[in-house]
């Protein structure tokens, strides 16, 4: 086992460990066999098991960069405040999105400077102000008249980002409700009332909401953007910088490309090189899910079950399977509407011997005493039995940053791969 400055045994794992042919290429099935079928110790099967990708996080970083690369990415802590994730793109580059102190401080502590750190919170607690004036994160984001009075008593020299609402209509989440102003309505007269308070506006930003399934969105909003620049102009604001906010999909099966397209043709109509005043304009972003969600895999046991019989007794019609992992713990966008969770079981024979049993309709449920606690249903597996483990992908987004130990239940453990490249990164 390779070892990395604070990070304690099993907390980075490389190839070797399980397998000298595995070549720096993660193998998860390999590791829950391991950890999960072959283990004797009853303790591995009270708690489920999630695995940390980080070179996949590396991966998804240099995709970033080369299908965007005039977008700089500014991590958006919130959706996984792992330390080795932060550390990981620290090293790497990426600036970050703060919504907190507790998050600055986060970041601060891997030597980031403070102009790497948007403090992405259109209303801020007093507290978390001053300690970003102390810290010298200057940029931050509004959204109101009282914000901006706020912001001049507390810190007046901050460097101020108007956030707009665009809220897309295929976003799981929005937050137009919560943040962002009207930009036709509401933007122009927060304008002129940071300009009355000689504050500094230096950008606008938008957010078309979480998991946004349809790129055409951050086009749209750019355009709007855009009209914004031209208003601030007018009124003596030459701003610099543009935020497109967040909302990429971070699955396997997503192509992040189709964003790509959408957003570099947008900069180039609306915000062209060649532009006299706007050429120049720092693009950032502030993604989440699409660093992590990808790179990490739980694996759940079944501990119990309920087999549910026909009304004459004789065949059972469906299954509810109990595993160790929950809405408390890494499934809890399912509180949010998201319903694609859905598992492939862990083969303990051949792929072909697997393939030869029935499948029966069943849900799966998590551990706690929570009716709603439920993680997928209405979907056909084997009849498995008690000690069977289910494997999740895509989990490493808004998961293990909501657990809790809601019944006393424990968090999933943790175990982190990382291959050689990015194990230089983050000794680096």
């Amino acid at each position: 086992m390779i070892r990395t400055s604070g990070i304690k045994p099993h907390g980075v794992v490389t190839s070797g460990q399980f397998s000298s042919d595995l070549k720096g290429i993660l193998d998860v099935d390999q590791i829950f066999r391991k950890e999960l079928y072959e283990a004797d110790d009853d303790a591995n099967h009270d708690e489920a098991l999630f695995i940390c990708n980080l070179s996949d996080v590396t991966k998804k970083f240099l995709n970033w960069r080369m299908k965007m690369p005039r977008v700089k990415p500014f991590y958006a802590v919130k959706c996984n405040d792992d330390d080795h994730i932060i550390r990981l793109l620290a090293r790497l580059g990426a600036s970050f999105d703060c919504a907190s102190k507790a998050e600055i401080r986060a970041v601060l502590k891997h030597n980031v400077t403070p102009d790497r750190i948007i403090f992405a919170n259109p209303a801020k607690p007093t507290s978390h102000i001053r300690y970003a004036a102390a810290t010298g994160v200057n940029l931050m984001t509004f959204d109101s008249t009282t914000e901006l009075d706020r912001i001049q008593r507390i810190f007046p020299a901050a460097q101020l980002v108007l956030r707009f609402r665009y809220d897309s209509e295929k976003a799981l989440c929005v937050f137009g409700a919560k943040f962002g102003c009207d930009p036709s309505a509401e933007a122009p007269y927060l304008l002129l009332h940071a300009k009355r308070l000689n504050l500094s506006v230096v950008g606008v930003s938008f957010m078309v909401g979480s998991r946004c399934k349809d790129p055409f969105a951050y086009g749209k909003a750019i355009g709007i953007a855009r009209e914004l620049f031209d208003y601030a102009l007018a009124l003596g604001y030459h701003l610099r910088l543009l935020d497109i906010g967040g909302g990429f999909p971070g699955d396997t099966e997503t192509d992040f490309g189709q964003y790509a397209d959408v957003i570099n043709a947008a900069l180039e109509e609306f915000f062209p090189k060649t532009d006299t005043f706007f050429g120049s304009v720092e693009v950032i972003s502030e993604p989440g899910t699409y660093f992590v969600e990808s790179a990490c895999t739980v694996g759940t046991t079944i501990y119990s079950k309920c087999e549910i019989l026909d009304s004459e007794r004789k065949k059972v019609e469906h299954v509810k399977y109990y595993v160790n992992d929950g809405i408390h713990g890494s499934f809890h966008l399912i509180v949010f509407g998201y319903d694609s969770f859905y598992p492939r079981v862990l083969a303990r024979q051949s792929l072909i011997e697997e393939a030869k049993r029935p499948l029966i309709d069943c849900s799966i449920w998590g551990p706690t005493c929570n009716g709603y606690d439920k993680i997928c249903a209405n979907f056909s597996l084997p009849n498995l039995n008690v000690g069977d483990v289910l494997v999740f992908p895509n989990v490493g987004n808004y998961s293990l940053v909501f657990a809790t130990n809601f019944n006393g239940f424990p968090k999933a453990r943790v175990l982190y791969f990382a291959d050689k490249d990015t194990m230089r990164i983050l000794r680096s």
